[in-house]
């Protein structure tokens, strides 16, 4: 039995490893692997940025990665969170019977939510900035 609190909690909580892909399908589920990457990369430009400071080029290259993973990541949280009792039953547990999900998902989905649009708008926000910073660069 695939449980969509279950599910939808683990796309909050670790979707940016694809950990809900992963209990959902399996470990060879490709769409789950490649989650992996472009959080790891923009992890990676995190520690640039803390290492070397806001000037380097490629750090601002790759945190974006990481915002649009977890944004992606909270995407999915929200859709499993919305997905209907009988729709859910039809899809992950076809031979189960419909189990009623409560507060627990809509608690899930809300965070997911709040935490989604908060990291996209960073994300944009930060892209911008560096973006339009490096075209005045070139520009002098």
């Amino acid at each position: 039995m695939k449980s969509k609190t279950g599910a939808t909690w683990l796309a909050l909580l670790g979707g940016a490893l694809g950990l809900h892909r992963f209990y959902l399908y399996g470990l060879r589920d490709i769409a789950g692997w490649l989650y992996s990457p472009p959080t790891l990369l923009g992890l990676y430009g995190v520690h640039r940025m803390r290492q070397l400071g806001q000037d380097d080029p490629l750090a601002w290259l790759l945190i974006p990665l990481l915002g649009l993973a977890l944004s992606a990541a909270m995407l999915s949280a929200v859709l499993y969170g919305l997905t209907t009792d009988e729709r859910w039953r039809d899809r992950h547990n076809p031979q189960g019977p419909i189990v009623r999900n409560g507060w627990p998902v809509i608690f899930g989905v809300v965070l997911a939510l709040f935490i989604g649009a908060g990291v996209l708008m960073a994300t944009l926000a930060f892209s911008s900035q560096r973006y339009f910073e490096q075209a005045e660069q070139l520009a002098r």
